[in-house]
């Protein structure tokens, strides 16, 4: 029996693309009280289904999948340029596929508008009204306002008419910023994306016993499965030495290992691989708030899904790579170390450099030193580092990371770090190895 936040969701799911939402109506629909709609609602936002406008309102989007995921709505649009939408409101759950920035003639600014693009342009009507029947939204900068007309076909075509007060440059600017955020959390997979959905995975229930384990095990040929009660709720793990010893007539609930670990499906698949590693599990359930079953990740899976990551082009650069750009890789008698200057971006308010920007200097040598004598990804588990003098401005540095130990689940690198042959920083660092 589902509960009333799955009911609820369920029914925001079923809802037409476009469709509005509000929590008063959704109480008085499906009779629940307007807390646990407002609730449902907010769950539904995390998860992509709808989104959330001001001085329009809650609205069901459709949820973006990997692929299109560095793609916005016009309805995230309005939020980034803190616009106010004129018309065209029914058309705020579209996707815009590109921008185009009206800084032409208007002859030569129709040759790139095409349907679902998003023109950003001044006050210029002309522009707005052939934009729209272009099947283009229009994205009005400087806090100008558009015509009556242009406002009504606006409403006919279910296409965006948006104003912000913003200059075009700065509409740009933070619409790029939001697509570049994207495309780098498109590179992060998350166990959504790759778990066996409960329906097609293995499972026994507290009712079943011993037998049905071996039976199951002969028919899918591994061993480790979730134990359900009637409402899917995951209540323990049974493994081959759960099982050893005891009669084929024994119920699963007596020998299962209960609290087993699992993990949530937003959780992403780094971290669920560490938790794999570390804990020395081939099987993890993924579980909803409520503990209920959404599907399992294998270790296998996982470490496919590592492999596959690795393999795309590099979208969109993090910090850590914003950083270690600045530094070159170079080999020395006691094996690779890292030259570099200290930027302007790298320091503090005192002018030498943060202790943010050090810390992931060693953690990223640390990591590629590691490499060298094991192959697979390194997780950071403990830091440890002293500043010994401090490091200026557009000095130059060397990061020489030394592997003390290293085992098949377990590395441990002492990390110094010279200027002008000097030692100015020194740290310890232990990680874990995820084998690919």
């Amino acid at each position: 029996m589902a509960t009333k936040h799955e009911q609820i969701l369920r029914h925001i799911e079923e809802l037409e693309v476009g469709s509005k939402i509000s929590v008063r109506q959704i109480a008085k629909d499906l009779e629940v009280s307007e807390g646990t709609a407002y609730r449902a609602i907010k769950e539904a936002e995390t998860q992509g289904m709808v989104s959330t406008i001001e001085r329009v309102g809650t609205v069901r989007i459709e949820k973006k999948q990997k692929q299109n995921i560095e793609r916005l709505t016009f309805a995230e649009v309005v939020n980034i340029v803190d616009g106010h939408v004129l018309g065209g409101r029914e058309g705020l759950h579209k996707t815009l596929n590109k921008f185009v920035i009206g800084a032409m003639k208007l002859e030569a600014m129709m040759r790139y508008v095409d349907a679902g693009s998003l023109l950003i342009v001044g006050n210029r009507y002309q522009a707005h009204k052939l934009s729209l029947q272009h099947g283009a939204a229009v994205l009005i900068t400087g806090g100008f306002d558009t015509s009556e007309e242009i406002k009504k076909l606006a409403d006919e075509l279910q296409m965006p008419i948006i104003s912000s007060s913003y200059d075009t440059f700065t509409v740009a600017t933070l619409i790029n910023r939001a697509i570049y955020d994207r495309l780098i959390k498109k590179e992060i997979m998350m166990v959504e994306d790759i778990l066996i959905p409960s329906g097609e995975s293995f499972y026994l229930t507290i009712n079943n016993t011993v037998r049905e384990w071996h039976q199951l095990t002969e028919s899918v040929g591994h061993s480790r499965f979730p134990v359900v009660d009637e409402t899917m709720k995951v209540l323990g793990v049974v493994t081959t030495k759960d099982v050893m010893g005891h009669d084929y007539t024994t119920p699963i609930e007596k020998i299962m290992t209960k609290n087993p670990i699992t993990v949530m499906a937003r959780v992403s698949v780094a971290s669920a691989a560490h938790m794999m590693v570390w804990e020395g599990i081939e099987l993890l359930p993924v579980v909803d708030n409520h503990r209920r079953m959404l599907g399992i990740i294998t270790r296998q899976d996982v470490l496919k899904a590592l492999q596959y990551v690795q393999k795309q082009p590099q979208m969109g650069e993090t910090f850590a790579n914003l950083i270690m750009n600045r530094f070159q890789e170079e080999k020395g008698e006691n094996g690779i170390y890292f030259r570099g200057e200290v930027t302007p971006q790298m320091t503090n308010h005192l002018g030498n450099i943060s202790s943010g920007v050090l810390t992931t200097l060693v953690s990223e040598s640390g990591s590629r030193a590691l490499r060298q004598h094991k192959k697979g990804d390194m997780v950071p588990e403990n830091i440890t580092v002293y500043f010994l003098k401090p490091v200026q401005i557009e000095s130059v540095i060397e990061i020489r990371p030394k592997v003390m130990e290293v085992s098949r689940k377990f590395g441990k690198v002492e990390v110094e770090v010279y200027h002008q042959g000097n030692l100015v920083g020194k740290a310890m660092m232990t990680a874990q190895i995820i084998e690919r």
